[in-house]
């Protein structure tokens, strides 16, 4: 969570800051700011709420400077006003810092004998880091970093800049990422928490470690440690000419991201697919062997990515024969989970960098578990971790609500199932029937797509409504899970997934006649038990919409309305259900006039616990 974009080149910094911001605004927008020296001493600009708030505070008249630090905030510490908008200063007026992460002893600090005397201008923790900063400084830059980031604890990436350093800039790393990328004659350094900012740009990359400092200084780069020891880092060439954020003509990132998906979820398969319908992923480090004597599987993961990691878990136990658990990765580290030597964790992450998911990798790590990464993002911390990756091939995705993510970590798990369950002696006939139906799946999802006028009609017959049952068995289950998040992400309406034979155990005491319910029927094996639930929620007054496959049987006799799927196998009826439901939230958000591509309280990518 939260942006930080930092500029030293022969370029005008202001502008580039913001530039960088809004390429970074999905990961927060509560407040912005950004810090710049002009004539030996700091300037600043801050605003609540969006980039574009910030945009209009910033004249550029005579604001041709060639450093800046930039930030959009997610809020943590302090509610979202303007005071507590980074850049922080010290009391001094001499530093400025911008920061992503937690700083866990900030309220000791202030309380110690080096700060107590100190007048705080915010309520957040990171001020505390420029305050330490400043009482720290000695003249050297480098030296004050390592004394401060002694005394800190918690995640952060830290970006700071000094009045009497004009064309300096310190950087640093603990849990939160961060990057810096340069051109080949390093005339220009921009530091990021997301090299998405690199949008647009040819540069040479490097992430920083753990405690690793980076100090940006006469047209070159020195990376050092706590022992201010110099460490040799190998740049990336990152080439981001052509990634461009674009709508396409759509009204929204989501919608053009819902729209993305036949070609998306194709990207995720094509290319892993040999003639005679063998599996091969790129790069794939896992051994063999290790892979045949897998006795159990971890799969962690949170939000979006955990109801996918529950379709994953179904499919891989049922088609390679081993023990899966699914686990919310905010819990996991918590858990004592069983690691063998025969032990794989999957990790799940659209980013790769969820904090969370970090967190129960290094669980995973500390006992000497093989790990593997299903990311979006190459190069992302989850990646760099993992003993090997596959990659979604999904795009950027800008949206705060993930979509096309999903259809593609589902494609990506069933491709591993099958691989791992081949090696397992799957038999190839049944291998071949599943990859085949598989690659069909991209044509239906256009056809629900086509459905785009009947989902819009049936969200404004339901948009009126302010709470909502989401109903599935099977991996219908999950599915109603993900679709559920879809509605109370972007449309703010109570909206509560459950397995639809679990109702009458409970939850049947809320259903009345003010109360939606929405069922998943495209799954055969709970087909007939789905519709006597339906009954049970019928007789108590409940109005019920459905998601049913064209041939279904007795199901527009229950339900008030029913939007019609492509017939597909229960296995991959998650991919025309999941796509309509996304429309379906879709339309209610944008009918009840929310802010659909950055909802509110939310940020793309969860960088801290």
């Amino acid at each position: 969570m939260c942006g930080i974009f930092g500029y030293l080149g022969s370029k005008n910094s202001i502008k580039a800051c913001l530039t960088g911001l809004k390429l970074l605004e999905y990961r927060g927008y509560d407040s912005a700011g950004i810090a710049a020296i002009k004539k030996g001493r700091l300037i600043q600009f801050k605003a609540s709420g969006k980039i574009k708030a910030l945009e209009k505070k910033i004249n550029m008249k005579d604001l041709k400077l060639n450093l800046a630090i930039g930030h959009t905030r997610w809020a943590t510490h302090g509610p979202a006003i303007e005071k507590n908008a980074h850049p922080h200063l010290d009391e001094k007026n001499s530093v400025a810092i911008v920061h992503n992460g937690i700083i866990e002893n900030y309220n000791i600090l202030k309380k110690s004998f080096k700060l107590k005397q100190t007048k705080f201008r915010s309520e957040t923790d990171s001020e505390v880091i420029a305050q330490l900063f400043s009482i720290n400084y000695k003249n050297d830059l480098v030296l004050a970093t390592i004394e401060t980031l002694k005394q800190l604890k918690g995640s952060l990436a830290i970006v700071a800049i000094h009045k009497d350093h004009p064309n300096e800039i310190i950087a640093a790393k603990r849990e939160s990422p961060l990057a810096i990328g340069y051109d080949d004659k390093k005339t220009e350094f921009i530091i990021s928490s997301d090299p998405n900012a690199f949008s647009g740009r040819n540069l040479n990359v490097i992430f920083l470690k753990n405690d690793e400092i980076a100090h940006i200084k006469n047209g070159d780069i020195t990376v050092i440690d706590l022992k201010n020891n110099k460490i040799l880092k190998t740049p990336q060439k990152l080439n981001s000419k052509n990634l461009t954020f674009s709508k396409k003509g759509f009204d929204h990132y989501l919608l053009k991201e819902i729209f993305d998906q036949p070609i998306t979820v194709q990207k995720a398969f094509i290319d892993r697919l040999t003639e005679n319908d063998e599996i091969e992923f790129e790069n794939f480090n896992l051994d063999k062997k290790f892979l045949k004597s897998i006795d159990n599987i971890i799969i962690t993961a949170c939000g979006t990515s955990y109801h996918a990691s529950l379709i994953a878990k179904t499919f891989l136990q049922e088609k390679a024969k081993i023990f899966i658990s699914s686990e919310i990765a905010s819990e996991m580290r918590f858990k004592n989970l069983i690691f063998t030597k025969n032990t794989l964790v999957i990790a799940i992450s659209q980013s790769g960098e969820t904090a969370d998911t970090v967190a129960a990798l290094k669980t995973a790590k500390e006992n000497n578990a093989k790990t593997l990464a299903i990311v979006n993002v190459q190069n992302s911390t989850i990646s760099r971790m993992c003993d090997s990756s596959i990659f979604l091939k999904a795009g950027l995705e800008v949206s705060v609500c993930s979509t096309k993510a999903f259809s593609s970590q589902i494609t990506v798990l069933y491709l591993f199932a099958i691989y791992l369950a081949r090696l397992k002696n799957m038999k190839k006939k049944e291998s071949t029937s599943f990859l085949n139906e598989l690659k069909t799946i991209p044509r239906k999802i256009k056809k629900t797509l086509k459905d785009f006028d009947l989902i819009h009609e049936k969200a404004k017959k339901y948009s009126q409504y302010e709470n909502f049952f989401f109903l599935g068995r099977n991996l219908m289950y999950p599915t109603a899970m993900e679709a559920a998040l879809k509605l109370k992400e972007i449309s703010y309406l109570n909206a509560n997934a459950y397995p639809a034979g679990e109702m009458k155990h409970g939850p049947l005491a809320l259903i009345d006649s003010k109360l939606i319910v929405i069922a998943f029927c495209a799954n055969k094996k709970t087909y007939d038990k789905m519709l006597s639930n339906l009954m049970e929620a019928k007789a108590r007054n409940a109005q019920i919409l459905a998601f049913a496959t064209k041939k279904s049987y007795g199901i527009e006799d229950i339900a008030d309305d029913v939007i019609w799927l492509e017939e597909t196998s229960d296995e991959l009826a998650i991919f025309p259900s999941t796509v309509a439901s996304q429309l379906f939230a879709y339309f209610i958000a944008k009918i009840r006039k929310t802010d659909i591509d950055h909802p509110r309280n939310l940020a793309k990518t969860v960088t801290v616990e």
